[in-house]
């Protein structure tokens, strides 16, 4: 059970937050660009902060941190300051003739009171990337870091209230009882990143209140290789998508399947990358980072036995360290293949061609990405036909994620939803269709008693 307390914090905390919300605080578009520059600047001021926390969470460097963490937020933040008075307009419609005179337009309005519930993986940047969503769209908001990166969750809780509005956006930590207890609230919208278990549970929850949720889930992302032509740079992007925060990515490549003649090649320059990468001892690089917690530390050494290790293996449990770890002579059926990895572990697994290769994906759960390395336009096309995935990227991996203008988010066990750039503000607003009409003329064709000459003329219009 949640603490003692802590309910009443609870509903006295989203009690506010609604208060807020009805009196109109969060719509104008002055208080949404005031929140987004204070959220900037948080990220800024509070870097060394940041830094420490993920250091201590995940060992995470401050150079990794600033390509994927705050970095990518405040590349988020700066493309809604930019287009946020753009987004906010009036859509105008066109009307048919039966309603005419008359003209329909669209306004994009705020859910209202909002959850925002991060993953411990990225939680500088799967807290703050969706809260720009939530601001953009003028909502109120509560915010959940994980638990499992406590350093950084802190650095959240006692920092954030600092810079934004208090009375709209509000911090709340806890574990399990504690969240548990949140989704027990009713809210307006829900935004969830995580594992798909825990996806099920909160949707389950918000189905009780009706409440429409976002999941950004994951899955296991394939790679498929069809070509040795510049296998060098193909190793180096599939090696630095695999192993940065030590595999710990929704996004990163899972497992390889590659033509039969491109494994061992492709090992050989997979190993020479890591070596580039991390040196000849990845524990002392001060750029690999570390497994979150003791239980993923034993989750993923049970997987180093599903295989043959062609590179890596080495583990130090004071340190949950996995070394960059490849396996060959994968089985399908194995543990390491029936869950996402989550970690530093790559399997490579041969395919005849590229049919082969497309049935393996689909009879697996929709993955969040998929990659694909070759120069056969064909082959490529053939890929993207007749496969499901939230996202793809053509020659590389995980580089579609910070672009704005696309749409990131899962489809089936995936997740559902997209967001960045204007789908973030789209996906925290309703898109409400209104028809403005006079009350003159007010044609008789569509009151009762109806004729055949009526009927006519109705399909007409």
């Amino acid at each position: 059970m949640a603490p003692a307390g802590y309910d009443r914090n609870l509903e006295n905390t989203l009690n506010k937050l609604r208060s807020s919300f009805r009196e109109g605080t969060t719509r104008p578009l002055s208080w949404r660009m005031k929140q987004l520059e204070a959220l900037k600047t948080f990220l800024v001021e509070r870097n060394e902060e940041l830094n420490a926390a993920l250091w201590q969470d995940l060992r995470k460097s401050s150079h990794e941190a600033a390509v994927t963490e705050q970095g990518l937020v405040i590349a988020e933040i700066d493309d809604a300051l930019e287009h946020l008075a753009e987004w906010m307009k009036t859509e105008k419609v066109a009307i048919p003739l039966i309603n005419q005179p008359g003209y329909c337009e669209i306004r994009r309005e705020p859910f209202g009171l909002t959850l925002i519930i991060g993953a411990w993986n990225y939680p500088v940047n799967l807290i703050p990337a969706p809260l720009v969503g939530a601001i953009a769209g003028g909502n109120v908001a509560v915010i959940k870091p994980s638990e499992i990166a406590a350093a950084t969750s802190s650095v959240l809780a006692r920092y954030l209230p600092e810079y934004l509005d208090p009375n709209c956006i509000a911090v709340m930590e806890g574990g399990v009882e504690e969240t548990q207890a949140i989704l027990a609230q009713p809210f307006d919208f829900i935004f969830y990143t995580g594992s798909s278990r825990v996806g099920k549970i909160v949707m389950t929850k918000a189905a009780v209140h009706l409440t429409p949720v976002f999941l950004e889930l994951g899955g296991k992302s394939p790679t498929i290789v069809l070509d040795d032509k510049e296998l060098g740079v193909t190793a180096r992007r599939i090696t630095w998508g695999k192993f940065i925060n030590a595999g710990q990515t929704c996004i990163a490549p899972d497992y390889v399947l590659a033509l039969p003649h491109l494994v061992q090649p492709l090992i050989a320059a997979i190993k020479g990358a890591i070596k580039e990468f991390y040196g000849e001892d990845a524990e002392q690089s001060p750029d690999y980072c570390r497994v979150v917690n003791d239980k993923n530390f034993e989750r993923l050494s049970r997987f180093l036995g599903d295989g043959k290790l062609e590179i890596g293996g080495k583990t130090n449990p004071k340190e949950r360290y996995i070394a960059p770890t490849v396996l060959s002579h994968v089985s399908p059926e194995s543990p390491i293949m029936q869950e996402e990895i989550f970690g530093p572990l790559l399997p490579i697994l041969p395919i005849a061609n590229v049919e082969e290769a497309i049935q393996f994906v689909n009879l697996r759960p929709k993955p969040l990405a998929l990659y694909i390395f070759s120069g056969d336009k064909p082959a490529v096309e053939k890929v993207l036909a007749e496969t499901s995935s939230g996202g793809v990227c053509i020659n590389d991996v995980v580089m579609h994620m910070p672009v704005p203008e696309l749409p990131f988010g899962g489809v089936g066990a995936s997740g559902m939803g997209s967001y960045h750039g204007r789908r973030s503000f789209e996906s925290f607003t309703h898109a409400k269709g209104i028809l403005i009409k006079g009350r003159w003329p007010d044609f008789a064709i569509r009151y009762p008693p109806y004729v055949d000459s009526q009927a006519k003329l109705a399909k007409i219009l």
